[in-house]
């Protein structure tokens, strides 16, 4: 039996969450989305996702707040690597994020959707 990877895509831009979760989906990913940091942490905190996409800029709870209390109190299943999703370039904020424990930052301009999945793709040495 092939294994399912599942992604949580944490994002409140309506058109980018339908692109990633389109683009995921037509690579045989399960997707699970979450429209706001705080839906984001109520999916989160069951475990299993073998990735997370994370938005910094985002309602009710943001990507470092989410990260913060992601750290703070760990699910009971473990998650895979998050990776920040930001069209932001501020350093000290990214630099925060990293020592939080996002894996890394990926500046939206920098990636087409396609350029996403592959790197998530070789995130789980699936390529």
């Amino acid at each position: 039996m092939v294994k399912k990877y599942k992604i949580l895509i944490v994002e409140d831009d309506i058109d980018e969450r339908r692109i990633y979760q389109e683009v995921f989906k037509s690579s045989n990913f399960d997707i699970d989305l979450a429209t706001n940091g705080e839906e984001g942490l109520e999916k989160v905190r069951g475990g299993g996702y073998s990735v997370i996409l994370l938005d910094i800029m985002m309602p009710k709870v943001d990507g470092i707040t989410f990260l913060t209390e992601l750290q703070n109190n760990p699910p009971q299943k473990e998650n895979g690597p998050v990776f920040l999703l930001t069209n932001l370039s501020n350093n000290e904020l990214i630099q925060k994020a990293l020592n939080l424990g996002a894996k890394e930052c990926l500046l939206k301009t920098d990636y087409t959707p396609s350029q996403l999945v592959e790197k998530v793709k070789k995130s789980l040495h699936l390529i």
